[in-house]
């Protein structure tokens, strides 16, 4: 398995119930399919550099994970389709 972090940017306009099941819901991906969650870091509500759908702040989460590649194409499969996601990137860390 390889670590990888996960940078969500959610709407910011979500309803804190929403925006938790939203986040849920990539960790269970994660942990249903082989890997486990090492971390999920709520930065909050920030100004992204460009406007994004019109939209000019969003809510910024870092996910760290170990898994294998099928989770990755899924974990980008379901963020792709979110209506909820702004942007998202998935990159390997490597070791040290």
């Amino acid at each position: 398995m390889q670590k990888y972090e996960m940078l969500m940017l959610l709407r910011s306009d979500m309803e804190d119930d929403a925006r938790e099941t939203e986040l849920k819901k990539y960790s269970d991906i994660v942990t249903s399919m082989g890997g486990t969650v090492e971390s999920v870091d709520k930065w909050g509500v920030r100004k992204t550099a460009y406007p994004i759908n019109y939209k000019t702040e969003a809510f910024f989460t870092l996910m760290t994970f170990m898994a294998d590649g099928p989770v990755v194409k899924e974990l980008d499969r379901v963020a792709g389709i979110s209506p909820d996601m702004l942007r998202r990137v998935i990159t390997r860390k490597e070791e040290k």
